[in-house]
């Protein structure tokens, strides 16, 4: 299986935090990068929604998103961001070129604006209700299975 990372830039909720870490660890992802104000393992409010994953799981932490997206740049690491922007393709037309690490971002404010500076490809997923995005775990769900599966 090729190797699947997540960046979590700014993700304010714990239980999303532990929605990401179960959902990752369905998908095969081979770490979880916890950046800026994300909460990192162990939480009770992470285990309640991760159900173990947060044991089973890799993560690291890092203060700046953008940094760490330069060193896994380096490492030759393909970087896709889940951001709705005048950049973005459509989820599904992503061909995605393993090792990815795809970036998911703040509730509110999205992917940081340097991160998504940073990013090779910038990918979305339409809305067709009346809502502007999904919650950020389930649009990871959504996306990471389109990417692992493409």
């Amino acid at each position: 299986m090729e190797d699947f990372y997540v960046i979590c830039d700014n993700i304010r909720s714990l239980e999303n935090v532990g929605s990401i870490f179960r959902t990752a660890d369905a998908l095969g992802v081979k770490k979880i990068f916890l950046c800026g104000i994300t909460a990192v393992p162990p939480n009770p409010k992470i285990a309640k929604t991760a159900l173990g994953a947060e044991k089973t799981i890799p993560f690291e932490y890092h203060k700046q998103t953008w940094r760490l997206i330069k060193k896994l740049k380096q490492e030759k690491i393909h970087i896709v961001a889940l951001e709705q922007s005048q950049k973005s393709i459509l989820y599904t037309q992503l061909k995605p070129k393993f090792p990815l690490a795809l970036i998911i971002g703040h509730e509110v404010k999205g992917v940081s604006k340097k991160a998504l500076e940073e990013a090779d490809e910038i990918i979305y997923i339409p809305m067709h209700g009346e809502k502007e995005s999904l919650n950020v775990s389930v649009a990871f769900g959504v996306a990471g299975y389109c990417l692992r599966n493409s």
